[in-house]
């Protein structure tokens, strides 16, 4: 099976305070699947490290009000056509990110509180047929 991981469950320090999330549990499944890697904040155009940003009405914002939307959904875009290049199975995505959570984000207050919803690069994976899940979903 091939799987679509965000890098930061991989262990590569992508996300943005320039450290990652390495997860044992995601790692495991390369016995037997093929991992392919993506960032879409990265692949957007943003630096690591950078501003945290959240989701407000469909846009994301950087905590320090800048609106960062179109390098989301530039990434979003890159991560979609590496999952239909690469004819994937899965995804599994880091929770609660603004690009990559599924199901649960952050509510755009920078606060830690969290609301029902997807990432940019998610739901457009989602939009085009793919099964999109969390680490946490393991």
């Amino acid at each position: 099976m091939k799987i679509l991981v965000s890098n930061c469950l991989l262990g590569c320090n992508c996300r943005y305070k320039g450290d990652n999330c390495k997860n044992e549990k995601v790692l495991a499944l390369a016995k037997d699947n093929e991992l392919i890697g993506v960032c879409p904040e990265e692949e957007g155009g943003l630096p690591t490290p950078r501003d945290p940003s959240e989701i407000v009405n469909g846009r994301v914002f950087s905590r320090l009000g800048k609106d960062v939307t179109a390098e989301y959904v530039k990434g979003a875009k890159i991560a979609l056509k590496m999952a239909q290049a690469n004819k994937v199975n899965l995804v599994i995505f880091k929770a609660k990110s603004p690009s990559c959570g599924c199901g649960t984000i952050y509510d755009g207050t920078f606060t830690g509180n969290k609301i029902q919803g997807n990432g940019i690069a998610t739901d457009l994976l989602l939009k085009n047929g793919f099964k999109v899940i969390t680490e946490d979903d393991l």
